[in-house]
């Protein structure tokens, strides 16, 4: 499926500035996702595009999903080396 935003084109200034404060907001929500929200599957956020997908992700077994895992925290690390650090649990009751 190739999207397409042509109807934005059309749509009334009222209705343009409603879907930027949607599309704000759901990016927000997932930048101001912390600790172990990092890492979770977001389809909330492409969930925000007008074209209805459920697309399944390609899960990579776990010695490379793990060896994933290590690397992202990595580059937190590299990237971030002032974020203060936790030893937050993950807790998923």
């Amino acid at each position: 499926m190739t999207a397409t935003d042509d109807e934005l084109a059309s749509l009334p200034h009222a209705d343009l500035v409603a879907e930027v404060l949607r599309l704000r907001e759901g990016i927000r929500r997932h930048r101001d996702s912390t600790l172990h929200d990092l890492s979770w599957h977001h389809p909330e956020l492409w969930g925000l595009l007008p074209e209805r997908t459920d697309p399944l992700p390609e899960v990579p077994e776990w010695p490379e999903f793990l060896r994933g895992c290590i690397a992202y925290r990595r580059s937190l690390d590299e990237q971030l080396p002032d974020a203060r650090r936790v030893r937050t649990e993950y807790d998923d009751a």
